[in-house]
Formats: C-alpha cells, structure tokens, sequence
C-alpha cells in the first residue's frame, strides 16, 4: 500500500468524523489535507472538496432523513437562495491567483473556529425571509469559490435566524449542502479533468464509512467538547495556511 494510499484513507477518515459527528466542518479539513498531504493544488484541492463532501453529505442527509431530523421544504428554499452564488463562485474559482484562495480559504477556516468557540452566541429569533435568503446566499457564494460544503456556516444559520432545533439543523444542513455543492461542481466540472482518482476515491470511501462512526461518537460524547477540540485544531491549520500563502 503506498503512503499517498495510507495518508488518503487516514485523511478521509478524519473528515468523515468531523462532518459526521459534528454536520460540518468536514470541507474544512479536506481541503489543505489534500493540499499538503496528497500534493493537490488549491483549485484542485477545492473541486476534490465539493466531490467528497457532496456524496459524504447525501449519505449523512439519508440517515437524518430516516430519523426525521430534515425541514425538507425550509432547506431547499434556504439552499435555493444559494444556488446562483454558488454558480457564479464555482465559475470564478478558476480565475482567482492561488495564494489568494489559500489565504481566503483560511480566513474562512478561522472564522469557522472562531464561531464554533463561541456556539451560544446565535439566539433563536424565527424566520426572517430576508436575513434567511441572505445567509444561503452567503452560503452558496462560499461553497462555490471555496470548496466547502459550509456546514460550520449553515447549522448557526438555521439555528440562529430559522430558529431550528439542532437535531433539525444539521438535518436539513446537509441537504443545503449537496444541493449548494452540486450547483459549484457544474461550473467546476473543467477542473476536475487533473483530480488523481486513485487518492481521492479512498479518500471519499473512508470519509462516508467515518462519517456514521461520527455520528455515533456524538451520541456518546459531550458536544461542545468535541466542537471546541475541533475549532482549535482548525485554528491551527488556518494560521499555517495563511502563513503558508503570505510568505
């Protein structure tokens, strides 16, 4: 087995726990795994991204759906709201220097850290059409240009301006997240011509294996332990890639 192999399987592993355990933040991880790991570049790093959470993401939103823990009409208005960023970000991707999309993808990372440190600062204030529009087009625009599915960014949305229940939120996250994933990849389908198939198809299959044993995991450990230990190790990797892009 060669270590590209070994690092893939590891990597994905690691994704599919977080996203599983948490419903986000999965993307999060893959992308400068594949960049410093398995040596994708960033554009690349980010349209592998999109495949691996879009199919890890749909078999999550299949178990939530069986416990029915998805608002299926509320997610697909959210995410519809996000789809013509998404587009737009996904053709703009190519375009954008790749030190400057390493350096936003890891301003994003760590506000993501930031936010997950800071998990009651949302209240629940009920559904506002507009700022509900706004954040799925914020959303989309994210998963577009970045690469990430935005489950760090959709569950706070749908918590803090839909009001959801968490069990609802990371539900219904996951069904934004593929349909938001899905509108960046057809934009992005150029750049998956290079994507190494032999990495990045075990990367995906241990990412979805992982992402059940993340959800069982959640079930048994406290939350907020397990999303403040995952928010400092993204702030880690968020410095490392800022600093990796400015010097």
């Amino acid at each position: 087995m060669s270590t590209a192999l070994i690092l893939a399987l590891v990597a994905g592993a690691v994704v599919g726990l977080v996203l599983g355990g948490l419903g986000g933040g999965g993307s999060v991880l893959a992308v400068p795994a594949m960049i410093y790991l398995l040596g994708f570049s960033p554009l690349a790093a980010t349209t592998a991204s999109l495949l691996v959470v879009t199919v890890t993401s749909l078999s999550g939103l299949l178990a939530h759906a069986r416990e029915g823990n998805v608002r299926w009409r509320l997610g697909a208005l959210f995410a519809a709201a996000g789809v013509p960023p998404a587009l737009l970000g996904g053709a703009m991707a190519g375009r954008i220097p790749e030190p400057v999309l390493t350096a936003a993808f890891s301003v994003i990372a760590g506000l993501a850290a930031w936010r997950m440190l800071r998990p009651g600062s949302l209240p629940r204030q009920g559904v506002r059409p507009a700022r509900a529009a706004a954040a799925g087009a914020g959303l989309g625009a994210v998963t577009g240009v970045l690469g990430v599915g935005g489950g760090f960014l959709a569950v706070p949305a749908l918590t803090g301006v839909l009001g959801l229940r968490m069990k609802s939120a990371v539900g219904t996250s996951l069904l934004v997240i593929v349909i938001n994933s899905l509108a960046a990849l057809v934009t992005r389908g150029h750049t998956a011509d290079g994507l190494d198939w032999a990495v990045l198809a075990p990367f995906t299959g241990a990412a979805i294996l992982a992402a059940w044993d993340g959800k069982r995991l959640a079930a048994k450990l406290p939350a907020d332990r397990l999303q403040r230990l995952f928010a400092y190790v993204l702030l880690a990797v968020a410095a490392f890639m800022l600093l990796d892009a400015l010097i």
